[in-house]
């Protein structure tokens, strides 16, 4: 039976009646007449629950997401979507490029962004065979092969059958991202974005709009290869509702990571320019997120930008990504709150644990709050160093191959170029990326980094 994930109507309510309560609103009446029908809970950390609704709580469920939605936010001030509330709302917003500048600015070298493709790569194929599992199975699986703390590749060789059966790996993954059946960079979400935007770019420029990238996904990317966010926009847009709707109908998604992930090509393409960065970032996120799930986006292509130059540390970096989030949301709280516990533990996995404490019992492990604070804190934490960076993302659980992916791009960057990178992370790579977005598959990432000069040094 398929049971296709991360739209069936009785399985987003759950999701929904959760960020309802998240982004400000009061579901409690709506959740006691889905639960009074017998409605399920949302799956904890698969994309279906095993077993179809009835045709009535399916309709119930319909409806039931159409009333959530009308529902008023006491957050709607202090989150807005709209671009010009969010700049009303930061009251550092970097400085704008003048115009006619961005001739004279010196794009990244080809070194670094290979380095940064690169380090992309690494980061979310170290975190791919444990992603969904728990945080206490990550810890297990890599001390049973003395990889703790993590600093290189997950391994099944010498881990116990019984701790196996109890943490197994992520299916879809074990079998080409552990250490001994790594064969060049498998296919994942969290690189098909990057190349996905590379090809936005080169057919519509930086002045893309959003219903651009809403017709380059339905021409280029398959269905099948998007999820949460993604996967219930690209429904909308099949069932003819455009951007800007599309983050919100019956999307209990639109504050997840997604946008997050697909935020790098903004960065790389923008040195120097933070605030430009930021808003490629956003009309590409608000074709499927909302609030943070679009502050996250933001925030990660501001860092990056800063990053490009290669003249900031990874401190600078991270906090002229907050110049970019409206200070009192929740995003740009659980950045700083873990900035500053990384500033303050010695032991990574006491901030972790923090973290976890706070975010774990309100938020999916695929939400992007949660996530962009372990990411801030794992680069403050490994004060941009590579490995320290990536092994401290995925270590920290969640949603370790998006986690790590972004982590390592930013600090690949500021390493500057792919030797600077150590060759047990880069040399299983092969210089060779799987990917089904048009005629990219088996790329280099040498030849990416090229495609990506190119655009960064566009007027």
């Amino acid at each position: 039976m398929l049971r296709l994930t991360w739209v069936q109507p009785e399985d987003l309510l759950g999701h929904e009646l959760r960020q309802a309560a998240q982004d400000g609103r009061e579901p409690s009446a709506v959740a006691a007449r889905w639960r009074a029908a017998g409605g399920p809970e949302a799956p904890p950390r698969s994309g279906a629950s095993p077993q179809p609704a009835s045709r009535y709580l399916r309709l119930l469920a319909e409806d039931l997401l159409d009333e959530l939605s009308e529902l008023p936010s006491h957050l709607a001030d202090t989150e807005p979507t709209a671009l010009p509330r969010i700049k009303a709302l930061c009251p550092n917003w970097p400085a704008a490029q003048p115009a006619g500048s961005r001739a004279d600015a010196a794009a990244p070298t080809r070194p670094r962004l290979e380095a940064a493709w690169l380090g992309r790569a690494a980061g979310c194929l170290l975190g791919k065979p444990v992603e969904k599992l728990p945080l206490e199975g990550i810890r297990q699986l890599a001390r049973s092969t003395g990889n703790w703390p993590l600093n290189t590749w997950f391994t099944a060789r010498a881990v116990p059958g019984d701790l196996l059966a109890a943490h197994p790996w992520n299916r879809r993954s074990a079998a080409t991202s552990l250490a001994e059946n790594i064969d060049g960079m498998p296919e994942d979400d969290d690189l098909d974005y990057p190349v996905l935007n590379l090809l936005l770019l080169q057919r519509h420029g930086r002045d893309f709009t959003t219903t651009d990238v809403a017709r380059l996904w339905l021409d280029e990317l398959p269905a099948g290869r998007t999820f949460t966010a993604e996967r219930v926009a690209y429904r909308n847009l099949l069932l003819g509702i455009g951007p800007p709707h599309t983050a919100r109908h019956r999307n209990p998604f639109r504050e997840w990571i997604g946008a997050l992930i697909r935020a790098d090509v903004h960065g790389w393409t923008n040195p120097g320019d933070p605030a430009a960065a930021a808003g490629q970032a956003y009309r590409d996120a608000t074709l499927t997120h909302t609030a943070n799930g679009v502050y996250a986006a933001m925030f990660a292509a501001a860092v990056i930008a800063t990053a490009a130059t290669g003249t900031h540390d990874v401190h600078a970096c991270l906090a002229t990504g907050l110049t970019v989030v409206p200070p009192g949301s929740r995003l740009a709280r659980a950045v700083r709150h873990a900035v500053r516990l990384a500033n303050t533990h010695e032991n990574f996995d006491t901030v972790v644990d923090a973290l976890h404490a706070t975010h774990s019992a309100t938020c999916h492990w695929v939400h992007a709050v949660p996530n962009t604070a372990l990411i801030a804190a794992a680069l403050t934490h490994a004060d941009g160093d590579f490995t320290g960076s990536i092994c401290r993302a995925v270590s920290g659980g969640w949603d370790t191959d998006s986690n790590g992916a972004t982590a390592g791009g930013v600090a690949a960057l500021l390493a500057g170029s792919p030797a600077a990178l150590p060759d047990r992370w880069t040399a299983p790579l092969k210089n060779r990326l799987a990917t089904s977005v048009g005629d990219f598959n088996g790329i280099g990432f040498d030849t990416l980094a090229q495609l990506t000069h190119r655009e960064a040094s566009r007027p």
